[in-house]
């Protein structure tokens, strides 16, 4: 799939602002289809260790002056996993959809890491790109996705206002297993 346009493409998601209390600093940190890094910037604004991964060398190529993140440019829909084995502390995927690495992605969770995801849904071809329903989630996939191998904390789904206009989305933000349940929302 192509990245759609870099929605606010400087300031963080306000899901992820909203959840990123839910992710321990220090950490590790796995930013995939990062686009330009606005999230890699603000989870390294915190302390953690961030690795970006995205197929644009052009995007990334900025990242790699911004201490805390390291960059790997991979095509995440054409070549293996780039990462295999490696676990950890939070997953954050935004405006981004490979059905085929969600078994990758949820392996990747630490046992008491954290998953922030959202990305379109059915219903944003009313609003714009993407279109394809390939690249638009089913109603309460990521839901289904990933409730069998982390504790989901939140998830919605619906049609919301950007600075970019409206979109049809769906948020989750997800924890490992072994993590304390429930978890603190305002800070751990």
């Amino acid at each position: 799939m192509t990245h759609p346009p870099h929605h606010d493409a400087e300031a963080p998601s306000a899901w992820v602002v909203r959840f990123g209390p839910l992710v321990r600093s220090p950490c590790a940190v796995l930013d995939l289809a990062s686009g330009a890094g606005r999230h890699s910037r603000w989870f390294a604004r915190r302390g953690c260790e961030v690795l970006a991964i995205d197929r644009d060398a052009a995007l990334l190529e900025p990242l790699r002056q911004t201490p805390g993140v390291s960059v790997l440019r991979a095509d995440l829909e054409r070549d293996a996993w780039p990462i295999p084995g490696r676990t950890f502390d939070a997953i954050v995927v935004t405006n981004y959809l490979h059905r085929p690495l969600f078994a990758n992605i949820a392996a990747a969770v630490a046992p008491d890491g954290v998953l922030l995801y959202e990305t379109f849904a059915i219903g944003n071809e009313l609003f714009g790109k993407p279109s394809n329903p390939d690249f638009l989630l089913r109603p309460h996939e990521l839901l289904h996705a990933f409730s069998g191998t982390t504790n989901i904390v939140a998830f919605e789904q619906g049609e919301v206002e950007r600075n970019s206009g409206r979109a049809v989305v769906q948020r989750l933000a997800a924890v490992g297993r072994a993590r304390r349940w429930p978890p603190r929302l305002d800070a751990e």
